[in-house]
């Protein structure tokens, strides 16, 4: 009976040791890597770069004051569809004279009494030059009748006919002086002219002419700098006109070491518009000259100019304006068909590129020789083939010959 107990107990002990065996086992067996799989395909593939852009007409004009004065209320809204030569856009009057302080207006004050005293001076001087004229006039009419009865010799008759022409000249030459000290009075009397004269409005809307500004291109009025009322000097900007519909393009600030991978020529693809179809454009020009901009971390960057030029029609693009924000995909490679493989799966392995490849629930480590790169594939040069699948995002843990499975979504 003892020993009957005893070997009872010995079977439980062997049993609890062995299942105790079977757990550690269970719990410290290597276990699959779980991990995700992508697969290597072959089609097209294209490199852009991708950076966000403005759109603005490619030859705006500027509707500015051509001289000094009173611009009228700008009736025009922006949005407006105008004729080159006919639409009139605004309109200016004359300004109004400047207020004379107490010293200006004296200066002008002597400055007409002088002129009033020239022109009594130049008045007194034509008087003495046509007393002269008739006493010539005289003279000469007495040597003509002497020299019919052979009295005077003829050399006295022409210098009778000389000193006529002389005195002749000479009151020709006063009225000119009289014509201008007339002249010199009034624009002397005119820098009297100010706000408080009565008559100052009368005398600006009979004599100051409207003064209308006409379209200088065809389009749409894009934009109104100064509506309301005011004095303007010259050449001060009213207006922004140009031809939304006909030459809309769209301008990017590129960094420079990606501004140095494009060319006039390359394709354009521009998206976030707005619309539902991405529109088509191509690279007119790369400016030579960068500028320095401060990005939104604070730090410095060379922007480089990139004009890209819609080839898309109007009507694609309907509703898009001048100054609007776009997405601009410029495409510096592309091919139809290609190796590809999601650049996940990439990882550095002494100097060249390296994959996970999954076969048979193992992953194997294998070199590639890779080419251009978009960030989301790249191009396979040699070490892949379409149909393989690899790991992606390898953990460090990894090595060549562990066992792997791929993980569930949930």
């Amino acid at each position: 009976m003892a020993r009957t107990r005893k070997r009872s107990r010995l079977i439980l002990s062997l049993a609890a040791l062995l299942l105790i065996a079977a757990g550690l086992a269970a719990a410290f067996w290597p276990r699959p890597e779980l991990v995700d799989l992508g697969e290597v395909t072959q089609g097209p593939m294209r490199v852009t770069i991708d950076e966000e852009g403005r759109t603005q007409v490619a030859e705006p004009y500027v509707v500015s004051t051509p001289v000094a004065g009173r611009l009228q209320r700008v009736e025009v809204d922006p949005g407006e569809r105008v004729v080159q030569g006919e639409t009139i856009v605004a309109h200016m009057r004359p300004a109004n004279p400047a207020a004379l302080d107490v010293r200006t207006r004296e200066q002008a004050r002597a400055a007409v009494q002088a002129a009033e005293a020239a022109l009594r001076v130049a008045e007194a001087d034509r008087a003495a030059a046509v007393a002269s004229r008739d006493l010539a006039l005289q003279e000469l009419a007495r040597a003509q009748r002497l020299a019919q009865e052979d009295i005077v010799s003829p050399a006295a008759l022409e210098r009778a006919e000389q000193n006529r022409r002389v005195a002749q000249a000479a009151v020709e030459t006063a009225e000119a002086a009289i014509a201008m000290r007339e002249a010199e009075l009034a624009n002397a009397r005119a820098q009297l002219i100010g706000f408080e004269d009565q008559g100052l409005a009368s005398a600006i809307s009979a004599e100051g002419e409207d003064i209308p500004l006409h379209a200088p291109a065809d389009g749409r009025i894009l934009r109104v700098m100064q509506q309301s009322e005011t004095t303007l000097p010259a050449g001060a900007p009213i207006m922004e006109i140009g031809d939304v519909e006909g030459q809309l393009e769209v301008m990017v600030e590129l960094i420079s070491t990606d501004a140095v991978q494009v060319s006039p020529g390359d394709r354009v693809i521009v998206e976030d518009w707005g619309g539902p179809r991405a529109l088509e454009g191509v690279v007119e020009r790369v400016d030579p000259f960068a500028v320095t901009r401060v990005s939104a971390l604070g730090v410095e960057e060379q922007r480089v100019p990139v004009t890209v030029g819609l080839t898309s029609p109007a009507e694609a693009r309907a509703g898009l304006g001048h100054g609007y924000r776009v997405e601009a995909r410029i495409v510096v490679w592309e091919a139809d068909d290609v190796v590809r493989v999601p650049a996940s799966a990439l990882f550095r392995a002494g100097d060249g590129w390296a994959v996970f490849v999954a076969a048979d629930g193992t992953a194997r480590l294998r070199p590639v020789e890779i080419g251009r790169q978009n960030g989301v594939t790249a191009e396979v040069r040699a070490g892949l083939s379409p149909g393989e699948r690899v790991i992606l995002y390898p953990s460090p843990a990894i090595a060549d010959g562990d066992r792997i499975a791929q993980r569930e979504l949930e």
